[in-house]
């Protein structure tokens, strides 16, 4: 009779639907071990905890990536226990798990990068990239025990799965079967539906999503503990993170008083000398010495040499910071004041509009403008975006046309293709607006042959391409000197993001941020350093300001050199969570409700604040709500230019 009730193959389903939970336990702890450094746990109870919280995560994983194997393991086709029915099972569950199972192991390394799980946002990274395959095997090569790590799990976790076999089985009454087989799948279907959901089955809550994750922890950054790969790209694949809000006691009034989305400043006369904005790829701050002075980090070694000296002669910003988190966040920011969240503006479904920029702005003024960015035209989606900011000349590895400087991952090697962006301003008509992107400081962190002895290997991977890019710039700036235009030129030198750490002070969750902003104009009074709050959205205004355009502009961000209007704040976002930062807190926010503050210098968020809530607390908490409320009326309505 009990072959009639399927018994047997429920339980082996279930000891199959079991082994993923292990296997993703495993795969936290290696997550932590590779990242232990920036997400420290202060004791073993408190990991298991984590761990713990993490199991609804896991189970909306599973069940997602299972569910076809689930359905097909239970429905009644009477040769479910055959031999080759259940070898057609066996690849169908490994095809599916070490697929998403693999996602893990790609963020023991990955998170060190971005300091997040990674979501579907990693496709606006890499879709326009050429040498994916190359890329791969790269990071193969490199990190060759991940994968090996990944074979040997996968390995144990196939030898479980077949130390447990369904016995064949052939029913010989089909009423049993059948209307056992029919409860047991809607009972199994409830569950999944459940599992999915989180473990709720109440209509009234929604399916947890990555929010969720910060629900239990007293550091937010142990929500990626919590938190597994696979769930964060399942939950973002479809996603739209675009959508208007409504917050209570955020009206047009309190916009305009709070985030003053159009700007005017008449603090200078109107000139129009050239702009030049070098945008660095991963020169995170830590590397800095300039910026590093009252850093008190012990044995602290710079690796930026020039730009150290440049810093003597320009204005700098040694407390500013990154609006987003890739490369593909930064252009927006810094060439629109456009910041990004959870996903990339440039990827959103809003980009092909209307855009006020430093692009529309100075070409009302006359000016030629151009981009830079050594990498195949198109990368990281640089050139289509270009063209929707109107952006007259794009230059890219086809322009340059000599791959005998290509890096063999990314692009034209940064000192080569500094010198032919300076070759080609020397034939531009002036004024002009010219923008680059530089590529060597990039993973696989490799340096040309040459100078494989002239600069130090440092004490992470990136130090010596940190230090052939200050180099670049040095070769740059000493040929440019030569050049007509090169006296009345504003430099604005800015990270995109930062990179690895090294420094246990720059770990922190919100020093992760951290940039170096230089504005260096040759004999100018634009000369010191500037401790206020600074991000990428400023530079936009803050050249506007200094040129003198008298017109008003939409612009988020402030002018760094204007002290008056509007006072210091930063905005970004975790991926999932948003950070504002401004006078003596720091607010973290879900989107609908602020989940600590915190004092401004506790760069860890190791003291939440939220029990002592004051009313400097509640106007942050206001302040963030209404940029969010603005950012996403204008972005979605259309709304990103003056008129």
């Amino acid at each position: 009779m009990l072959k009639h009730l399927r018994l047997n193959e429920y339980k082996v389903l279930l000891y199959r639907i079991l082994l993923a939970y292990v296997f993703y336990f495993f795969a936290r702890i290696l997550f932590y071990l590779f990242n232990a450094g920036l997400l420290k746990v202060d004791s073993f109870s408190d990991f298991v905890l984590l761990c713990y919280y993490g199991l609804p995560f896991d189970t909306t994983a599973i069940l997602y990536v299972n569910v076809l194997f689930i359905v097909l393991s239970i429905l009644p086709f009477k040769k479910n226990t055959s031999t080759g029915y259940q070898k057609f099972l066996f690849y169908l569950y490994f095809g599916m798990n070490l697929l998403a199972y693999a996602t893990n192991f790609v963020d023991f390394i990955y998170y060190r990068f971005t300091y997040a799980r990674t979501t579907t946002a990693v496709m606006n990274v890499i879709e326009h990239e050429v040498n994916l395959s190359k890329l791969f095997l790269s990071f193969l090569v490199d990190f060759w025990y991940i994968f090996l790590l990944f074979i040997v799990l996968s390995a144990v976790w196939i030898w479980a799965y077949k130390k447990v076999e369904v016995k064949v089985e052939k029913p010989t009454k089909n009423l049993p079967y059948f209307g056992f087989s029919i409860v047991g799948f809607l009972f199994i279907a409830l569950m999944i539906i459940g599992g999915i959901r989180g473990g709720d089955f109440k209509k009234s809550t929604r399916p947890i999503n990555l929010l969720d994750a910060s629900r239990h922890v007293k550091n937010i950054v142990h929500s990626d503990i919590v938190l597994n790969t696979p769930f964060a790209i399942i939950r973002t694949l479809f996603s739209n993170s675009f959508i208007k809000t409504d917050y209570a006691g955020v009206n047009e009034q309190v916009i305009l008083e709070k985030v003053m989305p159009i700007k005017q400043y008449h603090n200078n006369p109107p000139t129009k000398p050239n702009v030049v904005v070098m945008i660095l790829e991963s020169n995170g701050r830590e590397y800095y010495g300039a910026f590093n002075k009252k850093s008190n980090i012990k044995d602290f070694k710079s690796y930026t040499p020039f730009l150290d000296s440049l810093a003597q002669h320009s204005m700098i910003f040694t407390n500013a910071y990154t609006n987003g988190r890739q490369s593909i966040h930064g252009m927006s920011s810094i060439l629109a004041g456009i910041p990004s969240f959870k996903d990339a503006f440039t990827s959103s479904p809003y980009p092909k509009q209307k855009i006020e920029s430093i692009i529309s702005t100075l070409e009302g003024e006359g000016y030629k403008t151009s981009f830079f960015h050594g990498a195949a035209n198109g990368s990281m989606g640089f050139l289509g975006f270009a063209n929707i900011l109107g952006i007259d000349n794009y230059y890219g590895r086809t322009e340059f046309n000599d791959d005998s400087q290509f890096d063999g991952f990314w692009g034209i090697w940064d000192e080569p293709f500094l010198q032919f962006m300076k070759h080609t301003l020397d034939k531009e008509k002036q004024p002009f607006f010219s923008s680059v992107f530089t590529v060597s400081s990039h993973e696989p962190y490799n340096i040309p042959q040459k100078y494989k002895k002239k600069f130090p290997e440092g004490d992470v991977p990136i130090h010596k391409c940190i230090a052939y890019t200050d180099y670049s710039l040095k070769r740059f700036f000493t040929e440019a000197k030569k050049s007509t235009w090169f006296n009345n030129t504003i430099f604005v030198l800015v990270a995109d993001h930062g990179n690895t750490t090294f420094y246990k002070e720059y770990s922190r969750p919100i020093e992760r941020f951290a940039i170096p902003i230089i504005i260096y104009k040759p004999n100018s009074q634009y000369v010191g350093v500037d401790e206020d709050l600074a991000q990428q959205i400023d530079i936009y205004p803050t050249i506007l300001d200094m040129i003198g355009y008298q017109k008003p502009f939409r612009s988020w961000g402030r002018s760094l050199l204007d002290k008056k209007t509007q006072e210091p704040f930063i905005i970004n976002s975790t991926g999932s969570l948003y950070q504002f930062s401004k006078g003596n807190y720091i607010c973290i926010f879900d989107g609908k409700k602020s989940l600590g503050f915190y004092d401004k210098n506790d760069k860890a968020l190791s003291n939440n604040l939220i029990a002592h809530r004051n009313a400097d607390m509640d106007d942050l908490e206001l302040r963030c709500k209404a940029f969010i409320q603005d950012y996403m009326e204008r972005v979605v309505d259309q709304k990103l230019a003056t008129h």
